[in-house]
């Protein structure tokens, strides 16, 4: 019988179970998830008490985008070691992903960061769940706390960045907290915008074609009937669409958390009354002249609103958050794939913002003073200083744009310094072909599905989270807590630091379980950092300190531990 080299190699191995849990760590690592649930398994199916092979399990499955799958041994490792703060940050981190769990998830994150306050993952997790909820401020601080331990942190960073950025994320309508399926409310959300976009779109061809028919006047009074045609049919369409949302009772939320979808709502429901006053104004046979200036407002509303919305959202999306505070953030973790896309997108929020500037002190120096327009020289100095920090060589929009752009403030304020014309015209005309080649390199990424010159092109860094190893006991360790006459446990309360005796046991999974005295469990209760000493006495040579997270079980307290300690006692041995 042939035997398969690799295979064999697995089988006949005599690994012990931190053995595999540290092969399932490398291969997730070399992004190998299942690879690493195999060997994930192996390690639970030879310690089943091992709580470090249960999170990797759940890591796993994460990595395979099988939510769902990683939860449960998420909360077996929490079972078998509930003051780990690396099981807590676990359990946290799938908790975010599944409907109705975010209470818990921000409960254990925070457990977590009780548990371990001098590590950083705890306070990035933090972070995360603010910025999913679009909560900046509390973002920022646990990003801030995050780096104050860790300052190269990469995903502390990067997150960071967004935060400054006032980034929502791709989906903002639908609240993480909320109890109900996102994919429920992204139904909504998406029957909502067809709703829109079909609303105004027929009825601004419907205004169009009644205009282009209205000279003539029988086709006039057809062209009437075809706009009367349009409301009617806009009853099948609402009713359509109405029924897909389902979730009505969240509809005012998802609009008040996510403004452009209200604000697209209301534009289409604005549209149906300024198209029906539109066409009777248009029906009556003697309109004042003074009604005209209206019947042309009404007509503006129907066919540019959408327009005018797109161009409202683009620059009010501009001008969100402080990019230079998140570029500086971003050039913190050269090498990072998230990083160096975040940096791109956020140049080009820098590019659209000069852009704007140039635009509205043209308008003004034309409408106002000319030579005004000298200070546009001084604009694009943020953009090209960015450019060249950030050193992004590889979009050659980005570069084309923001050449146009600086040539568009130099030939204004040549326009405006020297009156000439051709200054002006060169100004101008830059700036319009700057919004071609914006225009030209958005149509590109939409059409490869690639990351486009827009705020929504942003995304988070989310590297794994809770895979550390856990504490390992060696057998000196063990024997000095199985043979230790007697145990001594320090912890603290609102008197400061204390010292009782207590008995205990090791359990093979590595967990302390102390009898104590009932003022011990309460004093953990507030504070459950703990610290528990031994001495072997066998050889009387060493002692044994190990500190960790004490965690009230039904009978004993249950002591996670964190760190061990091993040291010597003086003997005859050190007296020279």
């Amino acid at each position: 019988m042939g035997i398969d080299g690799s295979a064999g190699k697995d089988d006949i191995s005599d690994k012990s179970s931190r053995e595999w849990c540290a092969e399932a760590l490398t291969r997730l690592n070399a992004g190998r998830p299942e690879s690493a649930l195999e060997a994930a398994r192996r390690a639970a199916d030879l310690d089943p008490a091992d709580e470090w092979a249960h999170r990797l399990i759940s890591l796993a499955h994460e990595r395979q985008g099988r939510d769902a799958d990683a939860l449960p041994p998420a909360e077996r490792a929490v079972d078998l070691a509930p003051g780990s703060w690396s099981a807590r940050l676990r359990l946290a981190a799938i908790s975010r992903r599944i409907p109705g769990r975010w209470a818990g998830a921000v409960a254990d994150a925070v457990l977590a960061a009780r548990f371990a306050p001098e590590e950083p993952d705890p306070e990035v997790l933090l972070g995360d769940l603010a910025l999913l909820r679009g909560d900046h401020p509390d973002a920022e601080r646990a990003y801030r706390a995050a780096l104050a331990r860790d300052p190269g942190h990469p995903q502390a960073r990067v997150n960071l960045a967004l935060t400054l950025l006032r980034w929502d994320r791709p989906r903002p309508h639908h609240d993480p907290a909320w109890p109900v399926d996102p994919r429920q409310t992204g139904r909504a959300r998406r029957a909502l915008e067809v709703w829109a976009r079909q609303t105004r779109l027929l009825l601004a061809l419907a205004t169009i074609a009644v205009t282009a028919a209205a000279p003539a006047l029988e086709a006039g009074v057809w062209a009437q009937v075809c706009g009367i045609g349009a409301l009617a049919a806009l009853v099948p369409l609402t009713v359509r669409q109405a029924r897909r949302v389902g979730v009505w009772a969240y509809v005012p939320a998802m609009a008040g958390r996510d403004p452009w979808l209200g604000a697209a709502v209301l534009s289409a429901g604005l549209s149906v009354p300024a198209f029906a006053a539109w066409l009777l104004l248009g029906a009556v046979p003697a309109t004042p002249s003074w009604l005209d200036p209206v019947w042309a407002g009404l007509a503006g509303i129907v066919v540019l609103g959408w327009p005018a919305l797109a161009v409202v959202r683009v620059l009010a999306e501009a001008w969100r958050g402080r990019p230079m505070s998140a570029l500086a953030e971003l050039g913190a973790v050269p090498g990072e794939r998230t990083a160096a896309r975040d940096t791109g997108v956020t140049l080009w929020i820098v590019l659209i913002r000069t852009w704007s500037v140039l635009v509205a002190l043209a308008a003004g120096a034309l409408a106002v003073e000319p030579r005004a327009a000298v200070a546009a020289v001084a604009v694009p100095y943020p953009m090209v200083r960015a450019c060249l920090r950030a050193r992004r060589r590889g979009d050659a929009g980005l570069l084309a744009a923001g050449a146009l752009v600086s040539l568009a403030a130099l030939g204004c304020a040549a326009g405006g310094a020297l009156g000439s014309a051709w200054g002006w015209r060169a100004g101008l005309g830059a700036l319009g072909a700057a919004v071609a080649v914006f225009a030209v390199r958005a149509l590109r990424a939409w059409w490869h599905g690639a990351p486009g010159p827009w705020r929504a092109s942003l995304v988070m860094c989310d590297l794994p989270m809770g895979g550390a190893p856990s504490v390992a006991l060696t057998s000196e360790v063990r024997q000095a807590f199985a043979y230790a006459r007697s145990l001594v446990l320090s912890y603290g309360d609102s008197m400061g630091p204390r010292v009782v005796g207590a008995a205990g046991s090791l359990t093979s999974s590595g967990e302390l379980r102390l009898i104590a005295e009932p003022r011990v469990w309460e004093a953990v209760e507030a504070d459950p950092r703990v610290a528990v000493f031994a001495a072997d006495p066998l050889q009387r040579r060493f002692w044994v300190e190990v500190r960790g997270i004490a965690r009230a079980g039904p009978d004993v307290l249950r002591i996670t531990p964190k760190q061990v300690l091993v040291g010597e006692f003086p003997g005859r041995h050190q007296r020279r």
